[in-house]
């Protein structure tokens, strides 16, 4: 290959959080042949974020680098239910479910994705069809205590919360994958580095030379302490509307400006390092880097001049009504609908419940720059995150999740 192993590392370690063994990786891209980097990915839910993007975009970055990309459709997988990170079992989904979120997530996936050098693959097409025989041997691969070690299993056990038989075949399986289609580079969340190595450990085993586990971090939401989820309702949908995207992004605190950088868009390793040495060196415009941020992030999803068009309605919104360039952020439970005339209430917009009522029938109060319509007191908390909502002409505060 034409780019040297040093510029390669530049550019793929950029942002990760954990290489496993970074002598590996080194070893692998020095014998200049184009490497298999996989990603795996469970289709639980149709509904994409800024979050479940970052480790596409550094596959993205392997591409351009040159390499191969397999993109495993966890159709097998998700019929377990990945323990990562929970402290209960997953309830168990239909094959009808996984196949209709699969064909959403390869949808918005390919968004950042080169489809011409992107394969997919189901493993559904060797888990599901495995018999005993084969299921025994790859189990026996692996010692229950060895399964133990991974930190959730440990603490369920401990805590004596139940753990499912079928659960311990999650990373077996999750595993068996990359022996399948022989992985140089298994990809994941820095919550998936047990299931990762455990790849490495079953293709060492088998004969195989082992992947390099790569682990991204995860991404922070809008409100920028707590990973970005749904159910927090601290996340930038990738089919949000633009208009949505841009006042979202606008909205995450100025530290992670280049951590989204890094993690959510196409520019340059070089020109992020420079945006990070000018932030703290004082000299960068947080405001004007976060307007490119939204930009370049609502062009990728939703095409050319989208960004540039949100940000106009962004200006329209803020001129028009006049709405102050510093405005206080109020933490909010955005975990289920939002009671509206008790969120006035406390934000002191209003003395009671009841004033915020007659406030939001006559027209008083708008959210994101949209007039709340008369009667309607309860919205879900996604709905508010990161939007600025104002009662009368000069009462505004900016919602994040608490």
């Amino acid at each position: 290959m034409s780019i040297s192993v040093e510029e390669q590392l530049k550019v793929i370690t950029s942002g990760v959080e954990k290489i496993v063994p970074l002598e590996d990786l080194k070893k692998k891209l020095e014998q200049g042949r184009p490497l298999n980097i996989k990603l795996g990915v469970d289709p639980t839910s149709p509904d994409l974020h800024l979050g479940h993007a970052v480790p596409l975009h550094k596959m993205r970055q392997f591409q351009d680098l040159g390499h191969n990309v397999t993109l495993i459709i966890g159709n097998g997988t998700a019929m377990i239910g990945d323990p990562s990170g929970k402290n209960t079992t997953r309830p168990q989904l239909s094959q009808e479910t996984i196949e209709a979120n699969a064909a959403t997530y390869v949808e918005q996936a390919m968004k950042v994705l080169d489809p011409e050098r992107t394969t997919i693959v189901h493993n559904g097409d060797w888990i599901l069809s495995m018999d005993l025989k084969k299921l025994l041997e790859v189990a026996s691969k692996f010692t229950v205590a060895r399964i133990l070690e991974r930190d959730d299993f440990t603490k369920r056990y401990n805590n004596h919360t139940p753990i499912a038989l079928h659960e311990f075949l999650y990373p077996v399986m999750q595993a068996y994958d990359s022996v399948m289609i022989n992985a140089d580079v298994e990809m994941g969340g820095s919550d998936q580095l047990f299931n990762l190595l455990a790849g490495r450990e079953l293709m060492e085993k088998v004969g195989m030379e082992p992947q390099v586990a790569l682990c991204m971090p995860l991404l922070e939401g809008t409100d920028g302490v707590r990973k970005m989820s749904k159910s927090y309702g601290n996340y930038v949908g990738l089919t949000d509307a633009p208009d949505d995207m841009f006042g979202k992004i606008m909205s995450i605190p100025d530290t992670l400006i280049v951590k989204y950088y890094r993690l959510a868009t196409y520019v340059p390793v070089d020109e992020i390092d420079a945006i990070e040495h000018d932030l703290e060196a004082g000299t960068g415009d947080p405001n004007q880097l976060k307007r490119r941020l939204a930009r370049l992030i609502i062009d990728n999803y939703h095409g050319e001049g989208m960004g540039t068009a949100a940000e106009d309605a962004f200006n329209r919104v803020h001129r028009d009504h006049d709405i102050p360039e510093v405005i206080e952020d109020h933490a909010y439970d955005l975990s289920g609908d939002v009671y509206i005339p008790a969120l006035l209430q406390e934000l002191g917009f209003t003395a009671t419940a009841g004033e915020g009522r007659r406030l939001i029938d006559g027209n008083g109060v708008k959210l994101g720059g949209e007039t709340i319509p008369a009667k309607t007191y309860n919205l879900p908390g996604s709905e508010f995150a990161g939007k600025i909502i104002q009662a009368g002409k000069r009462k505004f505060a900016r919602i994040i999740s608490a």
